[in-house]
């Protein structure tokens, strides 16, 4: 398998069921709508400090895993499944909240910094300092205001604003069998044309 293609997809969230539901948990909702779909249960994994399932979609083996750490530590449960699969950064899909983008809006990338998201800091200073791996930008909007962004990040979407992320949460779906076929320009086409 060529080190670029992605073999494990990992949804950034803050455990418990206080932040379940909470916008900074948007990429757990990713890895939760797939594993519904395929009809297969996320279980606890202590070596990997959170909830994992192995898939086979379309014929790719997937590592799943919801860290069970805090956002700001995800950096440990990414870093110990990558060490045990000797997975590359590029091998990974991080699914991720993203401010920059409105809810109803996802989208594909590769590398880049942390734009202030403390998970993706994490990750990238437990890989030391690599930044190459994929993400998958869940659109959740900005208050507008920064020293309202954690208030508003911790906090739970409006019923419209939730009903438009799970929205962009399917149409990532959609593209993601582009996307482990390595066909990233078409997985981000049939994503970024998706609006609600």
């Amino acid at each position: 398998m060529p080190p670029s293609q992605v073999s494990a997809i990992v949804g950034l969230a803050n455990p418990g069921a206080k932040y379940a539901d909470t916008r900074h948990n948007a990429g757990a909702w990713f890895i939760e709508l797939l594993t519904r779909r395929a009809g297969i249960s996320l279980r606890p994994e202590r070596k990997f400090l959170g909830d994992y399932a192995k898939l086979n979609l379309d014929g790719h083996e997937l590592h799943l895993l919801v860290p069970a750490t805090y956002m700001n530590h995800s950096g440990q449960a990414v870093s110990l499944l990558a060490k045990f699969y000797k997975l590359a950064p590029e091998a990974l899909l991080i699914a991720h909240d993203e401010l920059d983008i409105p809810p109803g809006q996802s989208r594909f990338k590769q590398g880049g910094g942390h734009g202030g998201h403390n998970g993706l800091r994490d990750i990238i200073s437990a890989l030391g300092n690599a930044r190459d791996f994929h993400r998958l930008r869940i659109g959740i909007g900005h208050p507008g205001d920064a020293a309202k962004v954690v208030d508003y990040v911790l906090g739970l979407p409006g019923k419209a604003e939730r009903l438009a992320i799970d929205e962009s949460i399917d149409a990532a779906l959609d593209a993601l069998p582009y996307a482990l076929s390595g066909d990233w320009a078409k997985a981000m086409n049939r994503l970024h044309a998706s609006k609600f």
